[in-house]
């Protein structure tokens, strides 16, 4: 028995290490409270070091994406507003599928670099590289088409903390209640706050 426990074990530490990078990469639930009129991510930090990304380029992202501004300071980013956790939770795993998720073996072993000006995200793991590229909204729905009241058909792309469907259109993160990650569905427009939408299925 003890000779088959080894050789068990020695297959498993010759299995190659990228088999499991994706189990390993968790990123951590964002840490938010709210001071004053601000938005404060306590653990930004942390996430950042998880993704492996430089501080300004999660930064930049973050608060085009949120629509506001905001600095990083000790280790925490402070947004200026008040946004839900699942408006920012959202967003960072936009950003990990955009620039840290390796679009051909979805592992994140990946490095940003640039070639000729162009930034390119690298693949360790299998060695693909692509050009890093800000992937078009499914429905090509400009800005201020959304509007209180009118439907829509969206994809559910994530579930919140408190269980609600998340859709992106454009730049607003939108939250339908009673949805499932992967549903395509109609949703009529509630209310509108800066890029957040709030919906219910028409």
């Amino acid at each position: 028995m003890e000779d088959y426990e080894s050789l068990l074990d020695r297959a498993m530490e010759n299995l190659p290490e990228t088999e499991t990078t994706d189990e390993r990469f968790v990123i951590p639930e964002p840490k938010i409270y709210f001071e004053g009129k601000t938005t404060v991510l306590d653990n930004f930090a942390q996430i950042r070091s998880v993704l492996n990304r430089d501080a300004d380029h999660l930064m930049k992202y973050l608060t085009r994406e949120l629509g506001t501004a905001g600095k990083v300071e000790g280790g925490k980013a402070i947004f200026q507003g008040k946004f839900p956790v699942q408006a920012i939770k959202s967003n960072i795993n936009a950003y990990a599928d955009e620039y840290v998720i390796c679009s051909e073996c979805n592992r994140p072993d990946t490095e940003l670099v640039k070639v000729d000006r162009v930034l390119m995200m690298k693949c360790a793991a299998c060695g693909a590289h692509r050009p890093v590229k800000k992937r078009k909204a499914t429905a090509p729905t400009p800005e201020s088409a959304l509007e209180e009241g009118k439907e829509y058909e969206v994809k559910i792309d994530a579930v919140g903390s408190k269980g609600d469907g998340i859709a992106k259109m454009a730049k607003f993160t939108i939250f339908v209640p009673g949805t499932a990650k992967g549903d395509v569905l109609k949703i009529r427009i509630k209310k509108i706050s800066g890029n957040l939408a709030f919906a219910e299925k028409a």
